[in-house]
């Protein structure tokens, strides 16, 4: 790799990956829809404009090699067509500017969310199907996203899908920052019994990831056409965790809670409502959200150990000594 592509490079997961790759001196291309200041500094081109402009793209990605393909509309709620536009649309063109470009290598961050359905998914590999039935519209653009992408592989275009599970650490500027805030007010509730297991994937290692993925389809090319589960390679009961990280930053233990079937059947009340109403925010439960906590999902990351040599380098306990570090410093400015 020489010269690199980042879309979302500007993101949580987009910024991990630009400073990785600028580490090892590489030239970097960050593709966003705003400017980035803090990503400029860091020594990357930014390249303003939306992947949903094909002409863009094309025009963007000339004289590079490598594109990590991180931009997406992620959460659990909003109107179909913009997921639709930006996941599967705005996937559509990234690769139409790769064929364009005679671009060799392209690394897609996926998520676990295109197997999910209902109930516990406790260890379950590569293996495991596409969902059929979706409970938000991430989920279901990003299973397209996806088989877009692994269909797309050629010996001209080698392509693989990395799968991160609720990636967290210094940086986050959704899931840490949307927990701390609900348990500060005393919003959050333990859904279900509270024995559920859940994967979690620190930033770094995540980042790291990426990089090794591409380092494969540029040599061996193993990953070529292949998907992979990403995570700490070990879950965590999702509630200590959570209790743990609280106690570390002085806001009480979530001491409310509610079963799953009452979880749910608030969600589905509430979306329906929310739809009635034309309301744009998200409701505070969801049916998705409902399955999300109160039921295991870990995965096997072997596949991503043989053929990536991924290794979780930062454990959980030291993911967490630097996100407690980190809030603190930003709590002191």
């Amino acid at each position: 790799m020489k010269k690199v592509i980042v879309t979302g490079g500007g993101g949580f997961v987009g910024k991990a990956v630009v400073r990785l790759l600028l580490a090892r001196g590489i030239s970097v291309t960050v593709i966003g829809r705003n400017d980035y200041p803090d990503v400029i500094k860091m020594g990357a081109i930014v390249a303003q404009g939306d992947i949903r402009d094909q002409q863009f793209l094309a025009t963007a990605f000339r004289d590079h090699d490598t594109v990590f393909h991180i931009a997406a509309k992620a959460g659990i709620w909003g109107g179909y067509q913009e997921y639709f536009s930006i996941n599967v649309q705005g996937t559509e063109n990234v690769l139409a500017a790769c064929r364009v470009n005679g671009i060799g290598r392209l690394v897609y961050t996926s998520t676990p969310s295109v197997v999910f359905r209902s109930g516990d998914l406790q260890g379950v590999d590569e293996h495991a199907p596409y969902a059929e039935k979706f409970l938000c519209y991430y989920a279901q653009t990003k299973v397209m996203a996806e088989k877009m992408v692994l269909a797309a592989n050629t010996q001209n275009l080698r392509t693989t899908a990395l799968r991160p599970h609720l990636v967290w650490g210094p940086g986050d500027t959704n899931l840490i920052p949307r927990l701390l805030a609900r348990g500060r007010s005393g919003q959050l509730k333990q859904v279900g019994n509270g024995e559920n297991l859940v994967d979690i994937s620190y930033i770094d290692n995540v980042a790291t990831a990426h990089i090794l993925a591409a380092d494969n389809l540029q040599n061996e090319a193993t990953a070529a056409g292949q998907a992979y589960f990403v995570s700490q390679g070990e879950p965590v009961n999702l509630w200590n965790w959570i209790n743990d990280l609280f106690g570390r930053l002085a806001i009480p233990p979530v001491a409310k809670q509610i079963s799953f079937p009452k979880a749910y059947t608030a969600g589905f009340i509430l979306e329906k409502l929310y739809v009635l109403l034309g309301k744009k925010e998200e409701p505070p439960m969801t049916r998705f959200l409902a399955e999300q906590l109160a039921k295991s999902h870990w995965f096997s990351i072997e596949k991503a150990r043989r053929d990536l040599r991924y290794l979780p380098e930062v454990s959980t306990d030291e993911g967490v000594d630097r996100l407690v570090a980190w809030l603190a410093d930003r709590n002191r400015k």
